[in-house]
């Protein structure tokens, strides 16, 4: 089997191919030897049906099969060269040579591991100091979470994993980021993980306390249900959350600028998903959210944003939060997702982001518990905009508060209209998320 082939049925298998399929149309548009070895070290640069990726490829003997493979047959390339081929990341003496190429030989290192479960990237972790993310979908340009991070680190904010290195390649008049390394946040906890904890031990509370009832209207303060009553009251990292998120955004226009807000735009591209919604939720009602948003005589500046901002990307050290992943919305093209918008476009991200935990946390619960689950989301909504909103509107990030209102309910909305789309096509039984927030988005 020659290469191509081989390669043809290679990617499918991976995690970070776009496709189920093998490709129609693959060829090898760049291809550079790293290391002789052995073992040896290649790095392929492919074209598969108009996408590129970034193959790391081990070569060792054909008779050796190394510990690191077994159980791992889709890393596994096959005979190349007349050599075994495989995923290279998963070769510890290798990962150790890619960390010498893209720090310079700086950063030494005595032990490496590679990160499981990642979707579009593989990283590896050096004596759980360093990280190192290798780039498998590749567009032309910067690679946009390594632009975005070196811009913020540059523009003073400290809230990023530092970069400490980047390796780019020249192909076809483009530069290709093809993999950075980074300090790493050890002893970190993410952000959803530490709000579903959050809502476990409110929940724990409420097994022995009755839970008044409250109404679903989030604009009027909730009864007297409190989650604070919980040891794991999660508003005071919401607040400080809140916080750290107008930093970066001032971070933001400082590295990229601004330009005024365009209203009528962002109603205009809202405006065509709704017609898709179903029928169960009050399109009108809707529409009046984003004709609100046209009228805007002054929508405040639209900057660079995070651009998929939710508690996932977020990370609670002894540090403080850091902010991860500015890659934005995988399902975006590329080009939208360097596009400039208000930043209350990442704050919609976060809101929508305590209601999915609340939600998710009740699937291990009865409904007994849902009451509680809508106090803890009204809390910790309040805490996040307590400590974002001061912070944006003093640096000028923000219209009026009435445009603000506006704004913000018009992009949770969009961030809604977006879910439903995604849980469709990839979890149908999560659907129920976004629906309740129509739902509510629509009764204003």
């Amino acid at each position: 089997m020659n290469e191509i082939e081989l390669l043809r049925e290679h990617l499918p298998r991976q995690r970070w191919y776009a496709g189920d399929e093998p490709p129609r149309r693959l060829t090898v548009v760049d291809r550079q030897t790293l290391r002789e070895g052995p073992p040896g070290l290649l790095d392929l640069l492919v074209e598969a049906d108009g996408a590129r990726y970034q193959l790391v490829v081990g070569l060792r003997p054909l008779d050796e099969r190394p510990d690191f493979l077994r159980g791992r047959d889709e890393a596994v390339i096959g005979e190349l060269e007349g050599r075994l081929a495989y995923d290279a990341v998963l070769d510890p003496e290798l990962g150790m040579a890619v960390l010498e190429l893209v720090s310079g030989e700086r950063e030494p290192a005595e032990r490496v591991r590679p990160v499981g479960g990642e979707q579009s990237n593989n990283s590896l972790v050096y004596d759980e100091r360093l990280i190192l993310k290798v780039f498998r979908r590749l567009h032309p340009g910067r690679n946009l979470d390594v632009e975005v991070t070196e811009a913020l680190a540059g523009a003073g904010f400290e809230h990023v994993a530092q970069p400490l290195g980047t390796l780019t390649r020249r192909l076809g008049g483009d530069d290709y980021d093809l993999a950075v390394l980074q300090t790493f946040l050890t002893g970190g906890v993410d952000g959803w993980a530490l709000a579903l904890t959050s809502l476990r031990d409110l929940f724990g509370v409420s097994d022995t306390q009755p839970v008044p009832i409250i109404t679903a209207d989030m604009s009027k303060p909730p009864p007297p249900v409190d989650p604070a009553d919980a040891g794991g009251d999660f508003a005071a990292e919401a607040h400080r959350l809140g916080a750290i998120t107008a930093k970066m955004h001032v971070g933001l226009e400082k590295a990229f600028g601004h330009e005024p807000g365009d209203s009528g735009k962002w109603a205009e591209e809202m405006e065509r998903t709704v017609e898709g919604l179903p029928r169960s939720v009050d399109g009108a009602a809707l529409k009046k959210v984003l004709a609100d948003l046209r009228r805007l005589a002054d929508a405040g500046p639209a900057i660079r944003v995070h651009g998929d901002y939710h508690l996932g990307q977020v990370l609670r050290t002894d540090a403080g939060w850091f902010i991860l992943d500015f890659e934005g919305e995988p399902d975006r093209l590329h080009v939208e997702r360097r596009q400039r918008f208000s930043p209350l476009r990442d704050v919609a991200g976060m809101l929508r982001s305590l209601q999915y935990a609340s939600e998710v946390a009740l699937f291990e619960r009865d409904e007994d518990c849902r009451n509680l689950a809508r106090a803890w989301e009204a809390r910790n909504r309040q805490a996040f905009l307590d400590g974002y909103l001061p912070v944006a509107a003093e640096s000028g990030l923000l219209p009026g508060l009435a445009a603000t209102r506006t704004i913000l309910h018009a992009f949770e909305l969009e961030k809604a209209m977006y879910e439903l789309e995604y849980e469709r096509g990839h979890r149908p039984d999560w659907q129920s998320i976004p629906m309740a927030a129509l739902r509510r988005l629509a009764a204003g």
